[in-house]
């Protein structure tokens, strides 16, 4: 067992313990080599002496080094002392969440939603790289002085549930969070998550656990059975989309949530733009997504009274009863309520690739990285072979759903692969067809393209004519302004 003021690896002091977990123990220490100060976790013993575990670590703390984001712990380093197994990962000056909880009790209500978009946006992220976390916590989040929210120990969790499956009985997971599948022995995967993180959101919003219990496999059969309690029971000033974003999140049967993390995460940030709009709720109750008529008529049993009486006033809204839009087409506001101001952003998101005259894709599952709010993550176009691909296509393009048909003024677009030539296109489906609505440009480092809109449209492509240097083209970030 490793003690304070122990050398590893000829490199690595151990300066103070900071954290004591069920499989290790975390060490603040000091890089001698880079004159840093990192964290080390250090694998207990009864993990280290299992050959076979030690493997799965080993690779899995691997594949965790090659995630870089700003949303996850960077993995340094992993090694071994005296049969000790040690992962040396970036140290965050700050705090892990559940001990935040305990501090500060429940989160207001934009605090709570930044941090859960955050945390959304680093697992994202590792889904796309082929890595779902599996144990997604509070004590697996650790908070920055600066409010910057981090996710840790995917190695470990990866390596845990890999011992889980040889195990008959073994429920995987933190009970407080864990998803019905996998209370069920069931396979994991991002849907998993996004409902570990629903519970996660819950907990800030609550400062209570979703389910509690005698032991850990009581509360792991009411997550797989119960239906989740509704935030806004609980806490009344929670707006109805951001209630019913939470409620499709904890939904029992996968099939009935938010089917990736990324579309969770735009889900979270319409919330925080609905927030935003006037310092408050969203003016306008937004409805609930659709879902399969099964899961509707289970949840209509549970639908608290209040959430219900909502629900029958947006009913009430669509049919023209209670509010009738004005000349814009757009919904009056609450009288009192003071309206957005000119210029104010909102969210386009990510979904798919325009691809017209190759074979329809183009790095389709990297689309929402374009719309993440995180500058660092992007969506890319293919390789080619010159500037004009190759003299293969016309273009490609990224298309952006605004949600509503809408008519924004101007579409910035930041990239880190400056030279490229584009222009945005708009159309009334996904697939297409498009027509321009702006003239083209080069982007250099951002831009904006100003629109002619004839009538309202939901669906934008940027619409990419010419490549830059390398002959590839990335988008950052997209945003439109009304």
């Amino acid at each position: 067992m490793l003690m304070v003021g122990e050398l590893i690896a000829e490199r690595y002091e151990l300066e103070e313990l900071i954290a004591a977990g069920g499989m290790a123990d975390v060490f603040r220490a000091r890089d001698r080599l880079l004159d840093r100060t990192v964290a080390i976790k250090v694998l207990h013993d009864h993990h280290a002496s299992d050959e076979s575990f030690v493997e799965r670590f080993r690779r899995e703390a691997r594949e965790a080094a090659r995630l870089s984001h700003g949303n996850i712990v960077t993995v340094l380093d992993r090694g071994e002392e005296n049969g000790t197994q040690f992962i040396v990962l970036e140290h965050v000056a700050g705090e892990n969440l559940k001990s935040m909880l305990r501090r500060r009790g429940p989160l207001p209500v934009r605090e709570a939603v930044e941090l859960g978009a955050q945390i959304g946006r680093g697992l994202h992220f590792a889904h796309t790289h082929g890595l779902v976390h599996r144990d997604v916590k509070p004590q697996n989040v650790l908070v920055g002085n600066g409010g910057e929210a981090k996710v840790t120990d995917f190695g470990i969790a990866r390596a845990a549930a890999a011992d889980a499956i040889t195990q008959a009985g073994t429920v995987l997971g933190t009970s407080d969070y864990i998803s019905p599948e996998q209370a069920r022995g069931q396979p994991a995967d991002a849907r998993s998550d996004v409902y570990s993180l629903g519970a996660l959101v819950y907990e800030l919003l609550t400062g209570e656990v979703l389910f509690e219990g005698e032991n850990a496999v009581s509360v792991a059969m009411r997550h797989a059975s119960e239906p989740a309690p509704s935030v806004a029971a609980r806490r009344p000033d929670v707006p109805t989309r951001l209630d019913a974003a939470i409620e499709r999140a904890l939904e029992k049967d996968p099939a009935d949530r938010f089917q990736t993390m990324g579309d969770f995460v735009a889900e979270l940030e319409g919330c925080l733009a609905a927030l935003d709009g006037d310092g408050g709720e969203p003016t306008v109750v937004v409805p609930r997504r659709r879902a399969p008529v099964r899961a509707t008529r289970r949840r209509a049993r549970r639908i608290p009274l209040l959430v219900g009486v909502a629900l029958l006033l947006v009913a009430a809204a669509v049919a023209g009863l209670l509010l009738w839009p004005d000349n814009t087409g757009r919904v009056p506001l609450t009288p009192g309520r003071t309206p957005p101001a000119s210029g104010a952003s909102f969210h386009l998101r990510g979904v798919g690739a325009y691809d017209p005259q190759g074979d329809g894709s183009e790095h389709n599952d990297r689309v929402s990285q374009a719309t993440d709010g995180n500058a660092a993550t992007y969506w890319e176009t293919d390789h080619y072979a010159s500037d004009t691909f190759g003299n293969l296509k016309r273009g490609v393009g990224l298309v952006l759903d605004a949600g509503k048909a809408s008519e924004p003024k101007a579409i910035s677009v930041s990239t880190d692969t400056p030279g490229f030539t584009a222009l945005i296109q708009a159309g009334d489906s996904p697939t297409g067809p498009f027509s321009p609505v702006s003239s083209s440009q080069t982007v250099h480092g951002s831009a904006s393209f100003s629109l002619h809109l004839s009538s309202a449209k939901r669906y934008f492509v940027v619409w990419i004519t010419r490549l830059g240097s390398g002959n590839v083209a990335h988008v950052n970030e997209v945003r439109a302004t009304e």
